[in-house]
């Protein structure tokens, strides 16, 4: 990738705090819906009401996972053109820097894909109440083609899921193997 002058230190600092809150926004969104959302909906006894539940709070958290998102590409594709780029990196951080340039894209297709087939699941019935036994799965009395697309959704979501975690631990590694580096190489890259 391109190389250009750094930015200040603290326009980086803001940079990759964005970064990290958009990849805690994208992970506990999902493990709250999948984990706690989803199974406490069985409390609403209508499975019409369930589906309305389910779809307007992902709905509501859309908006969340768009900024999450935005911020998780924008801090990346940012780094990459300076901080992060090969000729700053070692080989194994250009090892998990390709990795994580690989869980990047995972997380916004599968992002992106989940989103989209959300959108249209919640309009398969006015309101969003496709009939749901709880939040992850359509109820008997849902159509065939809900009870399917109920299933593409739930699958999308435990690839953004898997997606999401895979990037927290590369990045997690990726960090920790800078903290490594030999306190003299660590003066020397990160000069201003």
């Amino acid at each position: 990738m391109a190389s250009l002058t750094a930015p200040p230190l603290r326009v980086s600092q803001a940079g990759r705090a964005l970064h990290d809150l958009g990849m805690a926004g994208l992970l506990g969104g999902n493990l709250f819906g999948r984990h706690a959302l989803h199974p406490s909906v069985t409390e609403i006894s209508d499975p019409a009401e369930r589906g309305k539940l389910v779809n307007a709070a992902w709905r509501r958290y859309g908006a969340i996972n768009s900024l999450s998102l935005t911020a998780v590409l924008a801090g990346h594709f940012t780094g990459r053109l300076n901080e992060t780029s090969g000729r700053r990196l070692s080989r194994p951080e250009r090892r998990l820097m390709r990795a994580k340039d690989v869980l990047v894209g995972a997380v916004a297709v599968a992002g992106l894909a989940t989103a989209a087939e959300g959108v249209r699941f919640s309009r398969m019935e006015p309101g969003g109440a496709v009939r749901l036994r709880d939040g992850s799965h359509a109820d008997a009395g849902a159509s065939p083609s809900e009870g399917r697309a109920k299933r593409r959704l739930d699958r999308l979501g435990a690839v953004s899921l898997g997606a999401e975690v895979g990037l927290v631990a590369v990045n997690a590694a990726l960090t920790q193997r800078n903290f490594r580096r030999p306190a003299a190489r660590r003066l020397v890259m990160l000069r201003d």
